[in-house]
This record gives C-alpha cells, sequence and structure tokens, in this order.
C-alpha cells in the first residue's frame, strides 16, 4: 500500500532532480526552446514553481489559495501565462532557487495535512496523496521537455508507480477535454516497471487493457511521445480509442508530439 510519505518522498526527489537538470545552465541556455510550443526551459520551471506555490498554498492556506484560483476559473490558460509572467522575470539562479523552495514547502504542506482531509484544488479537493501524484505528473512530463531541449536522457524508475496509479485513477480526462463520453466499464492497466516488475490496476478480467512499459504509459499520458512511437498496447476496441485521446490532466490536451519527432529510445528490461 503506498503511503502519503511514499509519495511525497518520491515527488521530493522528482524535484531535485529536475533541479539539477538545469542547475549548471547558463543565461542562454536557460531560453533554449522547447518542444512545447513557445516554451523555453526557463518557461517550465517557471510554470512548476507556480503549480508547486498553488498546491503548497492549497494545503497550507485554504483562503490564500481560494484567491489563487479564482483568478484561473474562468481562464485556467490564462492564468498559467500570467503565472509564467510572475516567476520568469527573475534570473536563472533565483527562479532555479524559488522552484526549490515552492517545491519544498508544497512537501511540507501535503505531509501537514490531517490524516483523513482534503485538500482544496481547482475542480474537486483532492486526498493528499493524489495531489502528490498530480505533481509528480506535472514534473514528469514538463521535465521530460526540459530534457528534450538540453538532449538528456532520463533513466526510468520506481517513482513512476505513482503516475501510473494517477493515470488510472484520471483515465477519462482525455473524454472529458474532448466532450467525449467515458466508458462505464474500467479498464485493467497492467504495466512493466522499469526493474521488470508487473504494476496492475483495474479489474483482472477487464475487457479493454492496456499493457507495456510503464515509462511509455507515462509519456503517452503526459503527451510527450505519440503513441506510434512507444510500445503501449492496447486490448478491446474502446482501449485502443483511448491510446489516441490518452492525457492525464485536466483541460485542452495540447498539440501532443508527432509521430517520429523523437528517436525511440525505449529499452526492454
Amino acid at each position: 500500500m503506498t503511503t502519503l510519505n511514499d509519495v511525497l518522498k518520491d515527488l521530493a526527489t522528482e524535484i531535485e532532480e529536475t533541479a539539477r537538470l538545469v542547475e549548471g545552465l547558463d543565461e542562454q541556455a536557460w531560453h533554449t526552446a522547447t518542444p512545447a510550443p513557445g516554451w523555453s526551459v526557463a518557461d517550465q520551471i517557471a510554470h512548476l514553481t507556480f503549480i508547486f506555490h498553488l498546491a503548497g498554498t492549497a494545503a497550507s492556506d485554504p483562503e490564500g489559495f481560494a484567491q489563487l484560483a479564482a483568478g484561473a476559473a474562468g481562464d485556467f490558460d490564462g492564468a498559467v501565462n500570467a503565472a509564467l509572467k510572475q516567476f520568469n522575470p527573475f534570473p536563472p539562479a533565483e527562479l532555479l532557487g524559488r522552484f526549490r523552495a515552492l517545491g519544498r514547502k508544497s512537501v511540507d504542506a501535503l505531509a501537514a495535512v490531517p490524516e483523513g482531509q482534503v485538500v482544496p484544488w481547482l475542480v474537486n479537493p483532492l486526498p493528499p496523496t493524489v495531489l502528490a501524484s498530480a505533481g509528480i505528473m506535472e514534473i514528469f512530463g514538463h521535465g521530460q521537455d526540459i530534457a528534450d531541449a538540453l538532449g538528456v536522457r532520463r533513466e526510468p524508475t520506481e517513482r513512476l508507480r505513482h503516475l501510473v496509479f494517477f493515470t488510472f485513477l484520471t483515465r477519462d480526462f482525455g473524454y472529458l477535454s474532448r466532450d467525449l463520453t467515458p466508458p462505464a466499464e474500467p479498464f485493467r492497466f497492467e504495466v512493466t516497471a522499469p526493474n521488470g516488475e508487473i504494476w496492475a490496476y483495474g479489474p483482472e478480467d477487464a475487457a479493454n487493457r492496456i499493457t507495456g512499459p510503464a515509462e511509455d504509459l507515462c509519456l503517452l499520458v503526459t503527451r510527450r511521445r505519440h503513441r506510434d512511437d512507444l510500445a503501449v498496447v492496447a486490448t478491446g476496441d474502446e482501449a485502443e480509442r483511448w491510446l489516441d485521446i490518452a492525457q492525464a490532466y485536466r483541460g485542452p490536451a495540447g498539440e501532443g508530439r508527432t509521430p517520429g519527432q523523437f528517436a525511440h529510445v525505449h529499452c526492454e528490461h
């Protein structure tokens, strides 16, 4: 059973590993374009800094969060862009310091939430474990953009388990973002961890199944790779349809990535 402490420990590690990706960059490298159209490396760190500021505030100061969220309610993209303007003006070292500090603050604030309580969030209140898993999803996706921009290959780890489970919880987001009706029947997710272990969620007898490497599933649902470049396999018509629309975040799907945009680097374990 995964505990809140497990997820938060792994989230803290992800934050620090992402910080290390960029801490040696000069000013020019911070402005390197990433695969996300119009976003530089600095934009990616500024966005993550805002997300952790939001999560830390939600866990520690619900009234302050309500004010922040009110600004995002009508126009989330506008709020994201405003956040970039809020954090982007800082010089690289200061932006990185804020990223680390607000990331750490969000971890500490989520750890302090009394057991059984939920944390206010943008659509519905969430248990701290789920919100921390959402943080891992954010840092995986935006960290991948940074790694791609810098030509770095990140080694997958067992920390991906939290994102795989989050994918199971958020299976319907791709349908909802396209105004489609999600199927009533759950899927079975059965993916291979980097260490060869099988991580499985959903009923064993489900007609629709998703299998393949855990890392590939995470790249699919964060829309950082096109399905054609991944070893994720669907069994069942609905699962096959899902591979085209999968996303583990709310709101617009974004442009995604094109087939063959990145060399296929997946290694079988």
